[in-house]
């Protein structure tokens, strides 16, 4: 062909692809299914002499509107993505691996535990090789189904046991599930990368069969192997696991330090604060209010009554023993210009006050000892609580008002 048809072969081809891309965007799938079968139409027709394995934009584009496309059937999702295969050889388990979770999704398991496994066994020359990391996953997911079928074996299992029931050939299946998931599962956990729900599925397994030695193993080097990357929930899982276990408060009160550190707003600093609170130790009290603290700065948190309440136990401890008011002078500090409004506005008040009586409370009690009785949100919770004839109201106040002091050295 001559230089001026490939030019414009080039720009009608950039100009149906935008059109595809237009009806995608406006979720019209027939039109963008037409525009498609166009588009590869054309390709066939211009380059039928050179060989042109379909673009990796072609196998996105069509599963896209196979998915939405309102006369789409699994048969012609399966169709084509068996040609995708078959034709684009340099990702063939990209597509699998794909297909696959598209099987899952419409609730095929069978059939996607089927497909993996048959990519499991796929070869290709080099083609293998540049392909590893996408043969670990398919390995992975394929491991995950079989923790699935050890999960639907082992409730059997355990529902029949209640009776006596003892299935051998039920109990032989689910050991076969453990043993061809754990294979997979620890293979690809000892790759450096995110692999929770993974991680998870193996910890399940070895707590299963009494493995906790190899379990804990496991969730430390994923917790602390700086060849991974930061993830809190590698934190929150090692947590999880020694709370089981029964494990000591220091282990507990390390593993809850780092996700501090990592996410400081995360659910768990609750549990953080309480523990450091009851500890005997000044120095992880003085954390504990810092916990706190920074939980409290994150807009999540603005309604989170157990918070308040944490800051607000501590808050009193504090004020009442006239010991360490430093370590709250320091925290204040660094958000007495901001955090007033944030959290104790009078439009604050007033709906709190409306929404969650205890809510309030403990807001009142932080608020007045921060910013004084003559706090607005003090001022106005305190005025209610105990218009409504609320004891522990009237007593906040009688609180606040002989505290005063505080405030001064607080703000000074």
């Amino acid at each position: 062909p001559s230089h001026e048809y490939k030019l414009n072969f080039k720009k009608s081809k950039e100009v149906c692809l935008s059109y595809i891309q237009d009806a995608m965007l406006q979720k019209q799938w027939k039109r963008a299914a037409e525009f498609l079968t166009f588009y590869i139409e054309s390709l066939e027709k211009d380059f039928s002499t050179e060989y042109m394995g379909p673009s990796e934009m072609i196998w996105r584009i069509g599963t896209e509107i196979l998915c939405h496309h309102s006369n789409s059937s699994m048969k012609e999702f399966n169709s084509f993505i068996e040609q995708m295969k078959t034709l684009g050889v340099k990702r063939y388990l990209k597509v699998c691996l794909e297909h696959a979770f598209h099987l899952l999704c419409n609730g095929l398991i069978d059939e996607a535990y089927q497909n993996l496994s048959l990519a499991e066994s796929w070869r290709f020359g080099e083609q293998t090789i540049i392909q590893n990391k996408e043969l670990k996953l398919i390995q992975a997911y394929r491991g995950l189904l079989d923790y699935y079928s050890w999960c639907k074996q082992k409730n059997i299992l355990l529902e029949h046991g209640q009776d006596g029931f003892e299935d051998l050939s039920v109990e032989q299946e689910m050991h076969s599930c453990f043993r061809k998931a754990a294979v997979s599962l620890k293979e690809i956990i000892e790759i450096p990368g995110v692999w929770d729900l993974f991680v998870k599925c193996y910890v399940d397994l070895l707590e299963f069969y009494g493995d906790h030695n190899e379990a804990r193993q496991v969730l430390n080097e994923y917790a602390y192997n700086s060849k991974f990357p930061a993830n809190p929930n590698a934190h929150v899982y090692l947590y999880q696991f020694l709370k089981r276990h029964g494990e000591s408060k220091k282990s507990l009160i390390s593993a809850l330090k780092i996700l501090h550190d990592i996410v400081p707003s995360h659910e768990l600093m609750i549990d953080f604060n309480i523990m450091l609170q009851k500890s005997k130790k000044r120095k992880k009290r003085r954390l504990g209010l810092e916990v706190i603290f920074a939980a409290l700065d994150y807009a999540g948190w603005k309604e989170n009554v157990k918070a308040w309440s944490c800051l607000a136990r501590q808050v009193k401890q504090i004020v009442m023993s006239e010991k360490h008011l430093d370590w709250i002078k320091q925290e204040w500090n660094s958000r007495k210009d901001w955090w007033p409004a944030f959290h104790f506005s009078c439009y604050l008040a007033k709906r709190n006050w409306q929404e969650n009586e205890s809510l309030s409370y403990e807001k009142a009690l932080v608020a007045g000892i921060l910013l004084g009785k003559d706090c607005k949100y003090f001022k106005y919770i305190s005025h209610q609580g105990c218009k409504a004839q609320v004891k522990r109201f009237r007593i906040l106040k009688k609180f606040v008002n002989k505290h005063s002091p505080v405030y001064l050295r607080i703000s000074s």
